[in-house]
């Protein structure tokens, strides 16, 4: 089962298939256009990218022209000029046979390769957005086929979230973050389907794909890969076993071969260990003498911080805490897909990390899990899709996140600012009247304490906000539908919102909604058909 074929309409245009198709693609186009302009915008005065976007440009050039991860000859020939005027600071040393490697996992730049060739920089830019625009649509999807979210409000959460920064700022940066994103997005999609042997197949392949983009998200590809086991062997449906265990075996070679690979290509376990920055070793990616304690204050500081947390740009990411305590809460059927490799990736950018204030855009550390808390808020908004609130709160989150990014843009087009540098001087009004009441977590040491209060308040309310889902036994049957039409789930899911059978008079935004999900969400392996 490919993407492709995942995602693939059945039926016609016209159709219930059809419609949700459309919303899809409307969405990711508008994502994808949308991000384009940060094309051009700077990122430094020393040129188009900065930090490690031109060590990932030189390498995409080497692989293209050369195929070979060796830079030395692109930095003899300078050919950073064309997108880094300034002179490119080292990251690796030369090798004694006079080869020169990026300390940078080579999945993303063997990915740009052919973009780089065809347009340059711009090429790579444009082959980013695209990953935006897809990744967009595959949330849409997955939100209404998986979780039996409304489309009209699918599209709209994903929206908010998309068009807003950091996304939306990611999908033209050359860093590997957004198109990790993308493949957490898919092995989701996965493990909440049927779980046949094309889905073991994409998140095997989705598994095994994340560390080759960055060893730091080994941690969540392992997350993925425990929950998928888990699903296949608690099944136990005819042939689950045996699928569980050629997917851990696939992983433990594949596992066996990015070690072996990573000692030939850059002489340690992990591409950190051809970078002249990590002196005492290639663990030192993490800090020399790492302060845990104090680095507990990520926990919030990541969604909280004035200048280098989520909500300044985007405070509808508030709304992913309560939305994550009422997924713990009624755990719908997918629950642990998406609730575990989130928090172990939330945790990685806690307490492993180096840092969260760095040479790049606001929430670099943590913008892998990021679709996984859009697939929560809108699993959420579902359960109070009549809540007039919500609507107002998610509108609203929609028009100020795409504004930021908006804004951000034109300042920095316009100039004399750049994305980079100059990110914390911006003029974006919700950005200036946040950073009065958000705290500084670099300077204000009461201010982690304060944050998890705040969170643990928000928290609360989402798990008031919905019901206990009453256990089912093990041996009770209920037959499932999904998008191909034939599965058997051994539970049945008490989570799936339930609609009066005689509604009160609707708005039209609730008789689109309620409209769309009796068409369209032909239940899945996520919602249950009624019992017979």
């Amino acid at each position: 089962m490919t993407l492709a074929r995942l995602m693939r309409p059945q039926g016609s245009l016209s159709g219930p298939q059809g419609r949700l198709w459309i919303w899809c693609w409307v969405v990711g186009f508008f994502v994808a256009v949308w991000a384009a302009p940060g094309i051009a915008a700077r990122a430094s005065e020393g040129g188009q990218v900065t930090g490690d976007e031109p060590h990932y440009l030189l390498t995409a050039i080497s692989i293209g022209e050369d195929a070979d991860l060796d830079i030395s000859d692109e930095r003899a020939g300078s050919r950073y000029r064309d997108f880094h005027e300034q002179a490119l600071p080292p990251q690796s040393a030369v090798r004694d046979d006079g080869t020169r490697v990026s300390p940078h996992d080579p999945l993303l730049p063997a990915l740009l390769a052919v973009p780089v060739l065809v347009g340059g920089w711009v090429g790579a830019k444009v082959a980013m957005a695209v990953l935006a625009g897809l990744l967009a649509a595959l949330l849409v999807w997955t939100a209404v086929r998986r979780f039996a979210v409304p489309a009209p409000l699918a599209a709209l959460v994903v929206s908010a979230f998309c068009l807003a920064p950091p996304l939306s700022v990611y999908a033209t940066q050359i860093y590997p973050e957004l198109p990790a994103a993308l493949v957490v997005a898919v092995a989701v999609a996965a493990l909440t389907g049927p779980m046949r042997r094309g889905a073991v197949a994409v998140l095997g392949t989705a598994v095994l794909g994340l560390p080759w983009l960055s060893a730091k998200y080994a941690p969540v590809a392992v997350a993925l890969a425990v929950v998928g086991v888990v699903l296949l062997v608690r099944r136990a449906e005819p042939g689950d076993v045996r699928r569980a265990a050629w997917l851990g075996g696939a992983l433990a070679l594949g596992a066996f071969s990015f070690l072996a690979a990573h000692q030939a290509l850059y002489g340690g376990w992990t591409a950190y260990a051809s970078g002249l920055h990590f002196s005492s070793g290639e663990l030192s990616v993490v800090g020399s003498h790492p302060d845990y304690v104090g680095r507990s204050a990520r926990v919030s500081g990541l969604l909280l911080d004035r200048s280098f947390g989520l909500v300044p740009w985007q405070p509808a990411y508030l709304l992913a805490v309560p939305a994550v305590a009422a997924l713990i809460r009624r755990r719908p059927r997918g629950w642990a897909s998406v609730a575990a490799p989130l928090v172990v990736g939330w945790l990685v950018a806690t307490f492993v990390a180096l840092t969260m204030h760095g040479w790049s855009w606001p929430g670099r550390q943590i913008v892998v899990v990021l679709p996984l808390l859009v697939l929560a808020v809108a699993w959420w908004s579902a359960q109070l899709a009549r809540s007039p609130e919500m609507r107002a709160v998610l509108v609203g989150g929609l028009v100020v996140g795409a504004v930021s990014t908006l804004w951000v843009f034109v300042e920095v087009i316009a100039g004399p600012s750049t994305l980079i540098v100059d990110l914390e001087s911006t003029t974006q009004p919700v950005v200036r009247a946040l950073g009065v009441v958000l705290p500084d977590y670099r300077a204000d040491g009461g201010a982690a304490a304060l944050g998890l209060i705040a969170l643990a308040a928000l928290a609360v309310v989402g798990w008031r906000s919905v019901s206990r889902t009453r256990p089912t036994p093990r041996n009770a049957k209920t037959r499932y539908s999904t998008h191909e039409g034939d599965p058997q789930c051994p539970e049945h899911d008490d989570s799936r919102p339930s609609w009066p059978l005689v509604p009160p008079v609707l708005s039209p935004w609730e008789r689109a909604a309620a409209t769309t999900t009796e068409e369209t969400s032909a239940p899945s392996a996520m919602t249950p058909a009624p019992s017979r």
